[in-house]
């Protein structure tokens, strides 16, 4: 009688096969998925820095006695949540990979109360593992601006609205 020799378990050529299939695969997926949580940030901090103008717009009515406040004055009277105003002390907060400042400007005898706020990417070095990759900022008027100056944060109210206005 012949016995037969039949091997169980698979080749090393079709382990190897998969393992260039599965590096494919990631190869494409992996920038996809963090391009996305990239633009996911961005949009994040739009929607942020728009409830900052809100907050704000209802601190200088109420609270703020026709003056603006910083993002610790916002959380400390509830005008914003303490996700995106900390623990109420912080000037600078974080959320979702952006840095938050808000500016109030007092008012003058010729100027009107203004602030401006800011939000920066928390990750700006290595390319794949941005949190963003523009700048926004909003004031007193209400229009979100943007661009990718990442580098540098807008030193004054004149920097902000110096920026380009965002299409969304």
């Amino acid at each position: 009688m012949k016995q037969q020799n039949s091997q169980l378990g698979f080749s090393l050529i079709e382990l190897l096969i998969v393992v260039v299939i599965i590096g494919i695969l990631a190869a494409i997926a992996i920038p996809n998925l963090l391009a996305s949580k990239r633009a996911a940030n961005e949009g994040s901090a739009q929607s942020s820095l728009r409830t900052v103008q809100s907050g704000q717009s209802n601190y200088q009515a109420s609270k703020g006695g026709g003056s603006f406040g910083t993002m610790a004055d916002l959380r400390t009277h509830n005008y914003i949540d303490e996700t995106l105003g900390g623990d109420g002390a912080s000037l600078t907060t974080q959320k979702s990979g952006y840095y938050f400042t808000a500016i109030p400007i007092a008012p003058t005898s010729t100027n009107m109360a203004q602030f401006y706020a800011v939000a920066m990417p928390v990750s700006i070095t290595v390319i794949p593992f941005r949190t963003g990759t523009r700048r926004f900022a909003i004031a007193e008027d209400g229009v979100l601006r943007g661009d990718t100056d990442i580098a540098t944060t807008p030193p004054d109210r004149a920097a902000v609205g110096s920026m380009s206005p965002t299409s969304n």
